[in-house]
């Protein structure tokens, strides 16, 4: 958490991302939502937030969008889907990088929200993405999962919605 840079311009609020530390929002089952465009920062936030969830004793599980939906994938064939629904299930906050990088089918989006649901009041769940979250809708194949999925997360979520250059084109002097 220190080592967040708050002088770059891409409307990172300090005061929003102190109000997250020490982890109460996962005691309250709230959720997180990081979303802006590439190289804005999203992940580190993503992961800083985890590790002070983990320093608070807090069980975090971090995986990246598109291995999740495989990992969700293959469970369901090898028949181990049920144990690692149980292993997310009990997690306090679940991480999921860069929803919406890649195109998931609607059977994908089903498992996201049946984890989701899984955990229901159990924990948190943070979400980063370059896709703004009124436009999850379209990302999503069926609009009834897509209506589920938003009903699930972003009632009870945090917001930090980032915009301006990517950090990586800045630190690089590529502006």
């Amino acid at each position: 958490m220190e080592e967040i840079d708050y002088r770059h311009p891409r409307k990172l609020k300090r005061d929003q991302i102190e109000s997250l530390r020490g982890g109460h929002w996962i005691q309250q089952a709230r959720n997180v939502l990081i979303i802006g465009p590439t190289g804005i920062g999203k992940s580190f936030l993503a992961c800083a937030l985890g590790y002070d969830a983990c320093e608070h004793g807090y069980r975090t599980f971090y995986r990246y969008a598109p291995k999740l939906f495989r990992d969700l994938e293959n469970a369901r064939i090898d028949g181990s889907l049920s144990k690692f629904l149980s292993k997310l299930m009990k997690v306090q906050l679940l991480i999921i990088d860069d929803l919406g990088i890649a195109s998931a089918t609607a059977d994908q989006y089903r498992q996201l929200l049946e984890v989701l649901d899984d955990r229901g009041s159990n924990g948190s769940t943070l979400i980063t993405s370059q896709v703004p979250v009124g436009k999850w809708h379209q990302m999503i194949p069926d609009a009834t999962v897509a209506d589920a999925i938003l009903d699930r997360l972003v009632h009870t979520a945090h917001r930090i919605e980032l915009s301006g250059e990517s950090m990586r084109k800045v630190k690089n002097g590529r502006h």
